[in-house]
């Protein structure tokens, strides 16, 4: 079993990631790109106007120094060495929705196939991806954003909260439970997600607007991709454990 959870999310993450990786390249990267330039020219300017706000929340660089601590470590240079590793964290984000649909489809003792898989891979993108995102929407290089541990521990609890209600209300008949299955999935947003006391940002709106909406869109790829490739190699890939048993 644990030898066909691994091949299977190794080959469904491979096949998924490499084909979203691809998309990426036409999608989300120009817009990365675009806005990095916006970044660099904020970074440019003196000190004073970066400095920090009073309060929870501070302003600094999604993607700056604030973010990623040290200035001067080391970043793949831009192009084939920037894409190629890009492509490598996509398929391992592949691969590892692959074998989060798989152990969640086996501690359900769900049937794997195409049909159910995509259903998982939908909630999978609705819990770690969408609700998340009502709150936090996806950041360009130079935008503005509170602190990050604020915002992971939002994340996470969002995320987990939201899979755990969509669970409770797709698979318990009790109508009390689907009452606080629905609660549950408006707490993380009813307390809200951390943000800047002055939120600012050196990019144009409509810039920032489309690459939150096709990055959501990107991520629903993945999420659907990962779960079709999961529901057709299971199958596969129990048939051949099966032949091996039996010779």
């Amino acid at each position: 079993m644990v030898t066909r959870v691994l091949t299977v999310s190794l080959l469904a993450g491979l096949l998924a990631g490499l084909l979203i990786s691809a998309l990426q390249h036409v999608t989300t990267t120009p817009l990365i790109l675009k806005a990095e330039t916006y970044e660099a020219a904020l970074r440019a300017q003196p000190a004073p106007m970066q400095a920090a706000f009073t309060g929870e929340a501070r302003i600094h660089l999604a993607h700056g120094p604030a973010a990623h601590g040290d200035e001067h470590e080391w970043k793949p240079q831009d192009g084939f060495q920037r894409t190629a590793f890009t492509s490598l964290v996509t398929i391992g984000t592949a691969i590892g929705f692959a074998a989060l649909l798989l152990a969640g489809m086996i501690a359900a003792n769900e049937r794997i196939d195409e049909r159910r898989a995509l259903a998982w891979a939908v909630c999978g993108f609705l819990a770690f991806g969408l609700a998340p995102a009502m709150g936090l929407a996806p950041e360009l290089p130079g935008a503005a954003a509170a602190e990050l541990q604020h915002r992971q521990l939002w994340w996470l609890m969002t995320a987990a909260v939201t899979a755990g209600a969509l669970f409770v209300f797709l698979r318990v008949g009790a109508s009390w439970a689907r009452a606080l299955a629905v609660l549950a999935l408006l707490l993380p947003h009813l307390i809200g997600a951390p943000h800047p006391v002055a939120p600012e940002s050196r990019v144009p709106a409509e810039i920032a607007a489309h690459f939150a909406a096709l990055s959501l869109a990107i991520q629903a790829a993945l999420w659907l991709a990962t779960g079709f490739a999961v529901g057709v190699l299971w199958p596969w890939a129990t048939r051949r454990s099966a032949a091996t048993a039996a010779a």
